[in-house]
């Protein structure tokens, strides 16, 4: 996967860089996240790719940073986003310290997670989350595994997961995380035509 998204990491950038712009639920979502974040730690957007979203939060004043598994999606980032740090790491094994982070964002990137490496993402989201702060996931609603041989342009082979809103629930819970917010909407014209789901989730302050 990651040499997959090291090869296709320039046309990726291209090709979503300025999704948000038709995506209006997306954006109000990431407003009403950033105004609710507090704190001195920094908010990490998780699967960052080329890095849009970090950019969002950090122009409406978050101390937002990208995390991405792959090497060339964390440069293209850093080339389009100067202001913004990006850095390579794994959402299954966090580098980060216990109770270090404000909030954080995983938009569409656990795509490719099998449920049980869902569970260890939401354990390790939870040990690095400070008390009280937020966490946003925008995710593909549903049961299937959508395998690519084919992506922007380049032979892959790839597993897309998509998950029951019911699954992302319960699985935040599992880890720990209290459920705030639960949210689907169908696709826009531009995107995939799979139903979308977001759950905002905070760590307990007890």
């Amino acid at each position: 996967m990651r040499e997959t998204y090291d090869r296709a990491a320039g046309d990726y950038a291209r090709h979503f860089l300025d999704e948000l712009r038709d995506k209006p639920l997306d954006r109000a979502l990431l407003e009403h996240f950033a105004a609710g974040v507090g704190g001195e730690g920094v908010v990490v957007d998780v699967g960052t790719g080329p890095g849009h979203v970090a950019r969002f939060l950090r122009d409406r004043g978050v101390r937002a940073e990208g995390l991405d598994l792959s090497e060339g999606m964390v440069s293209e980032a850093r080339a389009r986003h100067p202001g913004v740090l990006f850095r390579v790491g794994s959402m299954l094994a966090l580098d980060d310290q216990d109770d270090s982070w404000s909030g954080a964002t995983y938009f569409y990137a656990i795509v490719h997670l099998a449920p049980e490496e869902l569970c260890q993402a939401l354990r390790e989201l939870r040990r690095v989350l400070r008390p009280g702060a937020p966490a946003l996931l925008a995710f593909h609603v549903g049961e299937e595994v959508v395998t690519v041989t084919e992506f922007l342009g380049h032979a892959v082979s790839l597993d897309w997961r998509f998950f029951p809103r019911e699954t992302v629930v319960a699985l935040a819970r599992e880890a720990g995380l209290a459920v705030e917010l639960e949210l689907r909407r169908k696709a826009y014209p531009t995107e995939h035509p799979s139903v979308r789901g977001y759950v905002l989730v905070r760590k307990a302050t007890g």
